[in-house]
């Protein structure tokens, strides 16, 4: 790993608020631009976010359609059904509001109107040509970054597998990062997803790719979440909490475009792809068990990391030695915020692991990025770890 040897492209969001309240600012942007057809992409549990939205451009004039049929991660067949409906309305402008499975297909509705490209077809990076409908993304949790991310993750059914789309035409134009939308998300959700941008950070700061441009954001990033995704699990109303881990999600999504992630999210994908696992869970599940085999392979850099996960330096210690009480120290965050800390708890047979090893061994996009090479053997001995 040489961080100083890698030429990277940074493709961010025209315009990005961050802070309470910025919300709208949206809708303001909206009507300036006289957008006269705006699809709201939404979840049932978000569509609330919605109304204002509605009141606002149905007065200037502007034709609404809010589409919130997302309840869970979404599929190949939950992209088709919203392209369905953003055909016949025509929109010159989409609008996501909500988790990561709304801002990701948010992206791609806007992205593919117009264009006769497949899905499947999409699948892999830069097979998007282009983009003429403006995108705006606010983001209604802290977790997958997707606001600010040229990514875009669906489950294809036919293989049992999650997938990414990377393009740099699903990038926002732009992106409210506004934390009190995240004020009434439950604790479950919380930790998940905090966990997941978490580990964003991490893999993004130890990783083949790293470049000291996206060090500054991984790092920062890292030490938001550490200092404040407990309190915002704990205490949901603490808007302070909140703006922190609110911020280290966002830095956490400006890392995936440039430098991406690695095994985490490699062996994470079969157990949302076959069991439905939500992401931010199988990440933080086995985020210590990639981490603990990863070690020897860049003790430097997990030992900043554990720094800033706020493990003091000991006098005298070695690299390793910091690296891996940062990783206890990982595992200790994750089960003080209540997500499940074994394979066997969520229900994933062990019958499955070899099934899932095999899975993951495909997702080579994300595994050349690894600080260590993942054998087939090896993602069998991470699986039986975290069981």
């Amino acid at each position: 790993m040489n961080p100083t040897a890698n030429i990277i492209a940074l493709h961010q969001p025209r315009r990005l608020a961050f802070g309470a309240g910025c919300a709208a600012r949206a809708i303001d942007d909206l009507r300036e631009r006289h957008c006269q057809r705006v699809l709201l992409v939404a979840s049932r549990s978000t569509r609330r976010f919605c109304e204002p939205f509605q009141s606002a451009l149905a007065t200037a004039g502007s034709s609404i359609l809010v589409w919130d049929k997302i309840d869970a991660e979404p599929t190949v067949e939950t992209f088709r059904q919203a392209m369905t409906a953003a055909r016949d309305f025509r929109p010159d402008a989409v609008v996501g509001i909500g988790g990561g499975s709304v801002l990701d297909i948010a992206k791609l509705v806007a992205a593919m109107l117009g264009s006769d490209l497949d899905i499947r077809d999409a699948f892999g990076i830069g097979k998007i040509s282009g983009r003429s409908i403006h995108l705006a993304c606010l983001p209604t949790t802290a977790g997958t970054g997707s606001e600010v991310s040229p990514n875009a993750i669906l489950l294809d059914e036919a293989d049992q597998l999650k997938k990414g789309v990377i393009s740099p035409h699903l990038m926002p134009d732009a992106a409210y990062v506004d934390p009190a939308l995240t004020l009434s998300v439950p604790p479950a959700v919380t930790s998940a997803t905090g966990m997941d941008a978490l580990t964003h950070c991490i893999e993004a700061y130890a990783n083949r790719f790293a470049h000291p441009l996206i060090d500054l954001y991984a790092l920062q990033g890292i030490r938001l979440i550490a200092q404040s995704l407990e309190q915002a699990v704990r205490h949901g109303d603490d808007l302070a909490a909140r703006t922190n881990v609110a911020l280290g999600s966002m830095y956490g999504g400006m890392c995936l475009g440039p430098v991406n992630t690695g095994a985490v999210h490699a062996l994470a994908y079969p157990l949302g792809g076959e069991f439905h696992i939500a992401h931010g869970v199988s990440n933080a599940l086995l985020l210590p068990h990639v981490l603990a085999f990863n070690l020897p392979a860049a003790p430097q850099r997990y030992a900043q990391i554990a720094i800033a996960m706020g493990e003091p330096m000991a006098s005298g210690a070695s690299d390793l030695d910091t690296a891996a009480r940062g990783v206890a120290r990982v595992a200790d965050l994750s089960r003080r915020c209540g997500v499940p800390q074994r394979l066997s708890q969520i229900g994933i047979p062990e019958s499955a692991i070899e099934r899932m090893a095999k899975a993951a061994m495909t997702v080579t996009r994300l595994l050349e990025r690894n600080v260590r090479q993942v054998t087939l053997n090896d993602a069998i001995a991470i699986y039986r770890s975290a069981f």
